[in-house]
């Protein structure tokens, strides 16, 4: 390899390392702050870059938010289909399906108060993106066939939308953590507490797998 191609790798990949550590950065500061009050000098400062870098790659602080929102889909995106859901039983399929979405959010906090932030602005950021409805085409495909193959086995009943079940079961998570302080002091239970989360996956499964059973 000459001197000449050597640089330019040498420069995307400072490049791809810069673009990765701001990105992190960003996801952090927006989880803490929101979008109203992340700052870009606190970016910077995480991401120990300097902050012309961060217009540089990636314009405003408004198109930053909306890399950080389109990087958090796809990485809960592509965990999904690392659950090879189309090579499992559909029954277990869905079980597992349940259970991977609760523990991924327990797992990244961050992820479900970036969405809080996005809604408070009405998704006027989501709005803008290029591609992301086809980064979550294949999770509507891929649970599309686990309900087929659950019909024609004879035990999922007809007629599931695939959208409708995930919107479901991504709000029976949701709903508990993102609310898990208010809940807890309203019902006088500790509702964080490890029975209490293991009841909660549970009683989220079989609900679930209530509804779509034959």
């Amino acid at each position: 390899m000459t001197d000449e191609t050597a640089l330019p790798e040498t420069r995307q990949r400072d490049a791809d390392r810069s673009q990765a550590a701001i990105l992190q950065a960003a996801r952090e500061e927006f989880a803490s702050h929101g979008l109203a009050g992340a700052r870009m000098d606190r970016i910077a400062e995480r991401a120990e870059l300097n902050k012309r870098l961060i217009y540089y790659y990636f314009g405003s602080k408004d198109d930053l938010f909306l890399a950080v929102l389109e990087r958090a889909y796809a990485d809960i995106r592509e965990a999904e289909q690392a659950l090879h859901l189309d090579e499992i039983e559909p029954v277990e399929a869905i079980r597992q399906l349940v259970s991977f979405t609760w523990h991924y959010y327990l797992a990244h906090p961050e992820f479900i108060t970036l969405l809080n932030s996005e809604n408070l602005h009405r998704a006027e950021h989501l709005k803008r993106s290029d591609g992301i409805q086809q980064m979550n085409s294949p999770l509507v495909q891929l649970l599309d066939g686990v309900l087929e193959r659950g019909r024609r086995d004879g035990v999922f009943r007809a007629g599931v939308d695939p959208i409708q079940l995930y919107i479901s079961i991504a709000s029976l998570c949701y709903f508990y953590l993102s609310n898990s302080h208010t809940l807890s002091a309203v019902f006088g239970r500790d509702l964080r507490a490890p029975k209490a989360m293991a009841q909660r996956l549970s009683h989220m499964t079989e609900l679930v797998l209530g509804y779509l059973l034959h």
